[in-house]
This record gives structure tokens, sequence and C-alpha cells, in this order.
């Protein structure tokens, strides 16, 4: 059975207020035996309640891209989120303020020239694309002390917050991102480093994989969308007056400030 209209929006509302508030909330997934059908369901409305609030919808986030974080959760394929205009961050400083439990990860972003139609392949992926960039996410829990299931995390727009990023923007016809390696500085110090290939193999795998599960729930991914393709390395938790730094072997670099 899928769940019912009422528990679906007071289990958004939920995820809205502590998003408000700040204050984080007990694991979906404890007082509801919830699907990933469900769980998304969940998602689209804590959604809509930002866009009444005059958010727009830029793009998507696809998470769970490595076999680490799969094993942890129990599950065999990523997840996706949506990201807001709202989660954009126009300059470095990173609103400490507006967070709970912040970890931040460095991604490559993908910005499409032309609409994808599935059924997409990697290869469908570069053509469309019409630059890939750096990315820093910022991604927090609603979900008290990271305590998350699958089902939670999805729900909880992935458990997306905000991004940045960098300033150059690089073709991708030539480069093999599976080989684009990263390195991530916390206050200065190597806090984690990765490759591409940590992310379904190819960054560009993990779009593919997006624009074809999107089509099974009628969603698309469409010319100027910006789709964040997965963590190279694993999260690095942050706080107040850290310095971010994020550097790429050739798609460049960015810094941000935890304010």
């Amino acid at each position: 059975m899928s769940l019912e209209d009422d528990t679906r929006d007071r289990l958004a509302d939920s995820l809205y207020d502590a998003l408000q508030t700040g204050e984080p909330i007990d694991r979906l997934s404890d007082a509801h035996d919830l699907t990933i059908e469900d769980a998304y369901a969940v998602q689209s409305a804590f959604v809509d309640r930002r866009i009444a609030d005059g958010a727009t919808v830029e793009g998507h986030k696809i998470g769970l891209t490595s076999d680490g974080i799969q094993e942890q959760l129990g599950v065999s394929e990523p997840d996706f989120g949506r990201l807001l205009d709202t989660m954009y961050v126009d300059g470095r400083s990173i609103p400490a303020a507006d967070l709970i439990a912040p970890r931040v990860e460095p991604e490559i972003g993908f910005v499409l020239a032309d609409d994808l139609e599935p059924p997409v392949t990697a290869f469908d992926v570069l053509s469309a694309t019409e630059f890939v960039l750096p990315v820093l996410e910022i991604i927090d829990s609603r979900i008290r002390d990271w305590d998350i299931g699958i089902e939670d995390t999805i729900a909880d727009n992935a458990s997306s917050a905000l991004y940045l990023t960098g300033e150059t923007r690089c073709d991708p016809d030539g480069l093999d991102l599976s080989l684009e390696g990263v390195k991530l500085y916390r206050n200065g110090d190597l806090a984690a480093s990765g490759v591409g290939a940590a992310v379904l193999e190819n960054p560009a795998n993990a779009v593919a994989w997006l624009a074809n599960t999107l089509e099974e729930v009628g969603g698309s991914l469409e010319a100027g969308h910006l789709v964040l393709s997965g963590s190279l390395t694993p999260a690095v938790d942050v706080e107040s007056g850290d310095s971010i730094t994020v550097e790429f072997t050739s798609i460049g670099s960015l810094v941000g400030h935890v304010g």
C-alpha cells in the first residue's frame, strides 16, 4: 500500500519545519514503514513547500554513488534530490547558522546544452553537456545526528543543503572524467582525496542513471539544468570558521568559507 496523502504531507511538514527552525527530527523510517517510492513522494511534497516559498528547480543532485556508502545503507543504486535556486551560494561564504550538521563533498557538475531523453548512456550525457565545472556541495541532514536509512535521506531531498560552483567551464570532450582527481583541504590540511571512478566508475554514468530514473517518475533532465554527479570523496564534517579548498586535476578549483 502506498503512503497515505495525509501521512506524506505530515512527514514533509516535519522536514520543512526542521529546515526552517534548525531543529532536527527523528528518523522518519522509525515510525513509518516507508518504501523508496514513498520516500520520493515525501521528497516531492517537501520540495513543493519550498517552491511555494518562491524557490525554483535548477537541476538535480545525485547521491549514494560510491560502493562504500551503498554498502553502509544496504542499497544497490544511487538516489537523487532537486537543486533549488535558493540553495546556490552566491559568493564564497557558507551560512553555518542556517545548517544543522553540515558536511562538504567535492563533485563534478554537468550543465546540459540539450535535453536528455531516455534511454540515455554515458556517451549521450557527454554529447549533451555544454560544460563541466567544479562544485562543492554542502550536505546537511534534517534527521538528528545523521541517523539515516535510505528512505530518510531520499525524503530529506537527498540530504542536500547548499552548493558552490567554481568559475572554470570545461568542455568534457577529450576529458576522461573517470581519471579526474580531486583534493579537498580543510583549513589548509588535506581532508580527503578521490577520483572520478569513485562515482559509478565515471560521473557521466551517474548522470545517465539519473536521466533514465527520472523518466520512471515523470521527470526529465532539460537543457540548462545543472546536475551534481556525486562526491568523489567521503563527506567531510565542517563547522563555523572553516576554510575549504577544492582542487581538481584539470577542471579547476574553488574556495569556500563556513561563516
